[in-house]
């Protein structure tokens, strides 16, 4: 329990439950390109996820659980850097030190980013349910709920913006949890920021 205790220890464990997310959202944004393969490629890659149950939950069960550690195990950092604030000052005098926006700014992304999962929960995974059928198979027509939602010029603007604050949140994300896991070199870090930089705009 000491381990968690300490700010190091909880940034770890956070890192390690937002590489969980990270990988996840990749995955999560190369099945939605089947889209633009037509609706029948489209339904039957949904239509085979929520197909095979023990698939399903087991992982929306790590997802949820790497959620909630992620997000409270943030809330708890971001308790203790208020609580050192005196300190901080201090901290920022050198310019190396000195955080960039995205890290500054983690905290409000990171809220925005949890509430557009809840509506994009409520909106595609408990909405409207439509069917369709392929050779004698019934399944949910979940390309014609996609483009009606994306037909409302507000959940376009609304998305797109969550999908930069995204971008930012995985982009510092990405590479600062190998500074946090140690690995914090000026051969590597470079690298690393770069790798992060185009996995987040790929992404987003």
């Amino acid at each position: 329990m000491g381990f968690l205790s300490s700010s190091i220890g909880k940034k770890y464990v956070m890192g390690l439950a937002g590489l969980v997310w990270t990988g996840f959202v990749a995955g999560h944004m190369a099945g939605n390109m089947l889209i633009f393969a037509g609706p029948e490629a489209f339904n039957r890659y949904g239509h085979a996820i929520v197909s095979n149950k023990a698939l399903l939950y087991g992982t929306e069960a790590v997802l949820l659980t790497a959620l909630i550690v992620h997000v409270v195990l943030a809330v708890l950092l971001t308790r203790e850097n208020r609580k050192a604030k005196p300190n901080k000052y201090a901290e920022m005098a050198g310019t190396k030190k000195r955080s960039n926006l995205a890290s500054r700014t983690m905290a409000v992304h990171g809220s925005i980013i949890l509430a557009f999962i809840i509506y994009h929960l409520i909106t595609f995974k408990y909405g409207p349910h439509y069917q369709v059928e392929y050779d004698g198979e019934v399944m949910r027509d979940l390309y014609r709920l996609v483009i009606e939602v994306f037909h409302d010029p507000a959940y376009v603007v609304g998305y797109v913006i969550c999908l930069i604050l995204l971008g930012i949140h995985l982009r510092h994300g990405a590479w600062s949890v190998f500074q946090s896991f140690g690995i914090n070199h000026p051969r590597y870090t470079p690298v690393l920021k770069t790798c992060a930089i185009v996995y987040a705009v790929i992404v987003a």
